[in-house]
């Protein structure tokens, strides 16, 4: 079966990254990383989660993501995708050779910010809650191309929605091992559907400076909002539901610099793109 695809980075109707779990960072300390992600798909799952063929459309997005130490228990988070390039390929038609051709558009993307609160520190089963608000920073699909035909490529949504998100974490120290679970809902606006989302991390330290883990990310439509999908470019759309998985691996290469590689695949899915998302990234931790 193909595999979909699922932009880890984000998080909103952008997909939001929780790097850091039930562990807020302390005061003053941080994590910052600037991050490149990639889907190239030409399979689509529709409103009924069936796979159907499409123009290939590609995605691009270069992003910070920080968090900082307000507090101990306090932790500022932003998801910035300052640039993202979507691509549509031309289409030519046989035998008659007709074509039509493709579009382009680069844009700032959907922004995330949030505010995380621990809520037991010191505790061996760390609890905190992130309140997320989704800026409609990127743009919509809208207007028509150079030959007349409607434009479908987009970098954002064009809705402001507001999650409320619950992580669990627990570490097995002195074993390097850790887990987390989280579970969330998006309040979503302009006739899109609210979600439920939840998450599941495992990871494992080697040798100090590796780390491998695997993330598990599903969302869930409430289906209280427009019934048609209002798919987009294959991202940004109403109704999205999938449950995805993958690797992430970091590896710190000095004290505080290091760099990150992921892949995100899925089992099925609904009003989404069907290609798998990679991304890479290079963080500094303060």
């Amino acid at each position: 079966m193909k595999k979909l695809t699922l932009l880890l980075i984000f998080v909103s109707t952008s997909y939001f990254t929780f790097a850091g779990g039930g562990w807020p960072q302390e005061k003053g300390k941080g994590y910052f990383k600037l991050g490149q992600n990639a889907i190239i798909a030409d399979k689509f799952y529709d409103l009924e989660g069936e796979i159907i063929d499409i123009t290939t459309i590609s995605l691009y997005t270069t992003s910070f993501y920080g968090e900082f130490g307000i507090t101990d228990r306090l932790t500022a988070i932003a998801y910035i995708p300052f640039f993202v390039r979507s691509t549509l390929n031309e289409q030519e038609f046989q035998p008659s050779g007709n074509v039509i051709p493709g579009d382009e558009l680069n844009s700032f993307g959907d922004t995330d910010l949030g505010i995380k609160y621990g809520w037991t520190p010191g505790k061996k089963i760390a609890f905190a809650t992130t309140l997320t608000f989704g800026l409609p920073l990127g743009k919509t699909a809208e207007g028509t191309t150079d030959t007349g035909a409607p434009r479908i490529l987009q970098t954002g949504d064009g809705e402001f929605n507001q999650m409320l998100f619950a992580d669990a974490s627990y570490s097995f120290y002195p074993i390097p091992l850790y887990t987390s679970l989280g579970v969330g809902y998006n309040n979503r606006t302009d006739g899109f559907s609210d979600e439920f989302r939840y998450s599941f991390e495992v990871g494992y330290t080697v040798f100090k400076n590796f780390n491998a883990a695997f993330k598990l990310y599903a969302v869930k439509s409430t289906n209280n909002g427009d019934s048609g999908g209002g798919a987009g470019n294959g991202v940004f759309g109403n109704n999205v539901e999938y449950i995805s998985y993958g690797p992430e691996f970091s590896y710190t290469i000095k004290e505080h610099f290091g760099i990150t590689l992921s892949a995100a695949y899925a089992t099925g899915g609904q009003n989404l793109l069907a290609s798998p998302n990679y991304g890479g990234g290079i963080f500094y931790k303060l």
